[in-house]
């Protein structure tokens, strides 16, 4: 399949979920709590089967990895990595924030990626070599002259280890601490592919929650890595560096590494 064909395949993937999704936002849908307490609800279900139910036809050769319904056909040199609702905590509290987050994987290295914002419409696609869109038009990133003059967003203090957040809180008193973002998990990518935030720093996620954003955080001119500042694959730990001028890398590198 072409790039261009992939694209399209991604934006239906997207549009089908977001037709899943919008009926249950601040409804009276269900939900339960994960072995690992995270919760999932019925409309992350419903726009993870949609969309694998697309791929089954569209794309049966390529492998699928999904948050909800795991792995299928996990030696195919193609994976389709699906997050239906990134930031379901949002979800669940009426935040138009979250996001279905798709991913294509060569090899376990990211090539394409969408993030679809289903309530306000916004949606952010990247392509490995082609720039970055939002709602079809270029997106950029904007520079930072110093660490200190970047707006720094997190999914929240409740997602690092103790011996992460130290390094997280080395690093955020280094920035504008007082523009700090907490919450948006995907949507600060976007944020930040946009030009409106600066600096993206987690730790813990999964494949199918930071797949996706390489793409389209690359795309737009910034960087995205590793705390070690290796790039990010199928084989990365989950510690995730997102930065729209990569001038600043060495100065988030060294802030996150906590000498004491």
């Amino acid at each position: 399949m072409s790039l261009a064909s992939d694209i399209a395949l991604a934006t239906h993937l997207a549009d089908t979920a977001g037709a899943a999704i919008r009926p249950l936002f601040r409804s009276a849908f269900a939900h339960e709590a994960k072995p690992d307490a995270s919760p999932v609800t019925e409309a992350d279900r419903a726009a993870e089967e949609a969309m694998r139910r697309i791929l089954h036809v569209e794309a049966p050769r390529d492998g699928i990895i999904g948050e909800e319904y795991g792995a299928e056909r996990p030696d195919a040199p193609r994976q389709w990595v699906l997050d239906p609702i990134d930031g379901t905590v949002s979800f669940m509290a009426g935040r138009p924030i979250f996001g279905t987050l798709i991913a294509l994987l060569q090899d376990g290295w990211p090539i394409l990626g969408v993030i679809d914002q289903p309530i306000s419409g916004e949606r952010w696609v990247g392509a490995l070599g082609q720039p970055t869109t939002f709602n079809g038009k270029p997106a950029r990133t904007r520079s930072c002259r110093t660490l200190a003059d970047a707006a720094l967003a997190t999914s929240g203090p409740q997602y690092f280890s103790d011996h992460d957040g130290e390094h997280f809180m080395a690093l955020a008193a280094k920035t504008a601490h007082k523009r700090m973002i907490f919450g948006g998990d995907c949507y600060n990518y976007g944020l930040l592919a946009s030009g409106h935030v600066d600096l993206v720093v987690e730790a813990g996620l999964k494949l199918h929650d930071f797949a996706a954003l390489v793409p389209i955080v690359e795309g737009a001119g910034g960087t995205m890595c590793d705390w070690n500042g290796d790039p990010l694959n199928a084989d990365s730990a989950g510690q995730v560096i997102a930065l729209g001028d990569p001038a600043r890398l060495e100065d988030v590198i060294e802030g996150l590494a906590c000498h004491h």
